[in-house]
């Protein structure tokens, strides 16, 4: 057993991911917030998901959809 090893992504496959500060409307603290998904960020204190605004100003409302309506998919088409 010791000479598998587990493989969670095709080689090859790239990840991007945007990190920024903010502040999180749902906790109210000035924390990290990681891209999952083009204009949606997620809070790393609590979890929640926020949907990015551009208006003069970098605003970070809370996002509609749920965890769970969020897919990750390849670009290649390949899982």
């Amino acid at each position: 057993m010791a000479d598998k090893k587990l493989k969670l992504l095709q080689e090859g496959t790239k990840i991007e991911a945007e990190i920024v500060n903010g502040d999180c409307p749902n906790c109210k603290s000035h924390t990290v917030l990681v891209s999952i998904y083009e204009c949606i960020f997620r809070c790393m204190t609590c979890g929640f998901d926020l949907e990015q605004k551009v208006n003069g100003k970098i605003s970070y409302i809370p996002h509609g959809a749920s965890k769970g309506d969020i897919k990750l998919e390849s670009p290649h088409g390949q899982d």
